[in-house]
């Protein structure tokens, strides 16, 4: 599946602006946004609990439930670039530009957005 492909499958299973409409108005972004984070809490959540139960070996049952997390994860992140104007393949294009740029630039290191 390519990422236009996920794209377009996530818009089928997309019912937020039906329900958060009344709460946010035409910001369903924030929604996104909200629902981004705590996916990502999830993920983070369950390698503390992984670290904490299981000394920090990764299974390969830990591995699926992570997987369905990171899941989640793009399903909001998909939704919220498309909200912006952009498509999933724009913004791993845009990523990789930029990693790139600071690989030459011997920038990879250190902090800030702009470095």
């Amino acid at each position: 599946m390519t990422f236009n492909e996920y794209q377009a499958a996530t818009l089928k299973t997309s019912v937020y602006r039906e329900t958060v409409s009344p709460h946010f108005g035409n910001n369903a972004f924030l929604y996104l946004v909200l629902g981004l984070v705590g996916e990502s809490g999830e993920v983070a959540d369950k390698i503390k609990k992984l670290f904490r139960d299981q000394g920090g070996v990764l299974s390969d049952e830990k591995k699926q439930e992570l997987a369905k997390e990171l899941g989640d994860v793009l399903w909001y992140l998909t939704r919220l670039a498309e909200e912006w104007g952009f498509t999933l393949e724009q913004i791993a294009e845009m990523n990789a530009n930029k990693l790139q740029s600071r690989k030459q630039r011997d920038a990879l290191h250190g902090d800030g957005d702009n470095r």
